[in-house]
């Protein structure tokens, strides 16, 4: 799941890839500063399971769900929780036994509410601006 991006559209080639490999019950923590390119990345992702649906930031919403394709998708961003506590009353533990994938955006700030097979990608944006994706642990 790790690459190298110079557009947002190389970004969710990257994401497109990454959503051949998973199954059901996989959770992805996406962790990087804004503009990093992990929105990106989840619109290829979820592309790539054959959904049509409208990805964009779940900021202000806390957590997008996204239909139609091989698997269903719920896409956290924690960047604007405050505490482990408001995850759970979201239903965080309902959504890790449901059948689907969980991204979660800012995944490092609750590392201890993420299972031990969590997949961490770390994006980072380069000097020439391209983007850089790195696998690795919390």
């Amino acid at each position: 799941m790790q690459g190298h991006a110079r557009s947002p559209e190389e970004m969710e080639a990257l994401g497109r890839l990454a959503a051949a490999t998973v199954t059901n019950g996989t959770v992805i923590a996406l962790v990087g500063g804004l503009g990093a390119g992990k929105t990106h990345w989840t619109k290829g992702f979820v592309a790539g399971l054959g959904s049509t649906a409208d990805v964009t930031s779940p900021t202000f919403g806390l957590v997008h769900e996204y239909a139609g394709g091989r698997l269903q998708v719920f896409h956290f961003d924690f960047y604007r929780l405050d505490s482990a506590d408001e995850l759970l009353a979201l239903g965080w533990d309902e959504y890790l036994e449901a059948n689907g994938v969980i991204i979660a955006e800012w995944g490092d700030k609750f590392p201890e509410l993420l299972p031990p097979e969590t997949i961490w990608l770390h994006f980072s944006i380069e000097a020439d601006g391209s983007r850089n994706i790195r696998q690795g642990g919390s």
